[in-house]
């Protein structure tokens, strides 16, 4: 039996023979970067794949966020999630704004409404939230929390590419969203990333932002970045656009298998997938309950002494790391469900190719910890 070390993602790639034609258009055009065709031809594809009109490509999804928060001009405070990966707080205040962490709710590990609305204040102008896992917050609330209060709505959809909710696109949702497209997420171009705006004036500012701020060539009223997305990463997202929907029925199954072998073991619970919609099977996470025979950093240790390598996505929290935690907002006391959740998760390896062989080692290991 083999004993090879198992990932928590393995990327996906279209096959080499299909680049290569991409390439030698790459070398005989000698155009690079810079809006290039294929860039061009890229944004297009995901405009409509996406059912966004607006869509920005950039260079990668921490960029993606900081041209969507520049774009919105936002000032003093941000009400924000402390469960995420540390980009979407990095951005924040990369900004030089003020990040105001509120609690998650516990069935999805989406922020909390009811949370946000009582921390805005005064300072307050814009909510940033994250489908977490590719979970959709609840849209809804948020939206209406935002428009009640005045404030720009933006959403790290990262783990959300090709997400719908009752047949609608995630990323319908806000004034922005912005994509990863980095080599661990369920579409990768490499590195990359997009921006979705609410409006053309968005995508405008965003598509400003990722270029310098350059209107022409003797005309620069922005101040902006080197965000644009090269010509080879571009390439590479034509080829795995037609290839998404196999991958993710490809992990659909094995999401399937997870659920029926794992669920009846006492003390591990599978995140739930949300009646209404269609997901992209990006992360499988299970809460390591007190019920189970070891906690969730021993079960951590004992699958990587197998050769399994799980992740505690996401611990620590945010708000715990040594440029936040003084936050008044970072207190774990205001925290409750952020902080027992980083103490209970662990996102198992799930990705297209993982062998049945390979997820019964996983599933025999968790049924079964030494």
């Amino acid at each position: 039996m083999s004993n090879g070390p198992i990932y928590v993602t393995r990327p996906s790639l279209p096959p080499l023979a299909e680049l290569l034609p991409l390439l030698e258009e790459m070398w005989d055009s000698r155009v690079l970067t810079n809006n290039g065709p294929f860039h061009q031809k890229f944004e297009a594809a995901l405009t409509a794949f996406l059912e966004a009109e607006h869509v920005s490509l950039v260079s990668n999804g921490m960029l993606a966020l900081e041209a969507a928060i520049d774009a919105a001009q936002l000032t003093g405070e941000v009400v924000t999630t402390p469960y995420s990966f540390v980009a979407t707080t990095h951005a924040v205040r990369r900004a030089n704004l003020q990040p105001v962490f509120v609690d998650i709710r516990p069935h999805d590990l989406n922020i909390d409404p009811d949370a946000v609305e009582a921390a805005i204040t005064e300072k307050t102008s814009a909510i940033v939230a994250v489908h977490c896992y590719g979970n959709p917050c609840n849209v809804d609330a948020l939206r209406a929390i935002a428009e009640r209060h005045g404030l720009k709505l933006i959403y790290d959809a990262a783990h959300a590419f090709g997400v719908r909710r009752n047949g609608q696109s995630l990323l319908a949702h806000g004034d922005f969203s912005i994509l990863s497209f980095h080599a661990t997420k369920v579409f990768n171009t490499f590195e990359g990333g997009v921006v979705i705006a609410a409006s053309q004036a968005g995508k405008a500012a965003v598509d400003s932002l990722r270029n310098f701020g350059i209107a022409s060539e003797t005309s620069i009223p922005n101040t902006g970045g080197n965000a644009k997305m090269s010509e080879f990463n571009a390439a590479l997202g034509l080829l795995q656009l037609d290839r998404f929907a196999e991958a993710r029925e490809a992990r659909r199954q094995v999401d399937t298998r997870y659920r029926e072998a794992l669920t009846s073991i006492e003390g591990i619970e599978p995140l739930a997938l949300p009646d209404g919609v269609e997901p992209n099977f990006s992360y499988f996470p299970v809460l390591v309950g007190e019920d189970y025979p070891i906690s969730r950093d021993a079960l951590y240790e004992a699958l990587k002494a197998e050769n399994i390598f799980a992740r505690r996505y996401f611990y620590p929290l945010l708000s715990s790391l040594p440029m936040y935690r003084d936050l008044a907002s970072a207190d774990p006391a205001n925290l409750p469900v952020a902080t027992e959740a980083a103490k209970q998760i662990l996102c198992l390896p799930i990705y297209e190719g993982l062998s049945e062989a390979d997820q019964d080692r996983v599933i025999r290991a968790v049924q079964r910890p030494s």
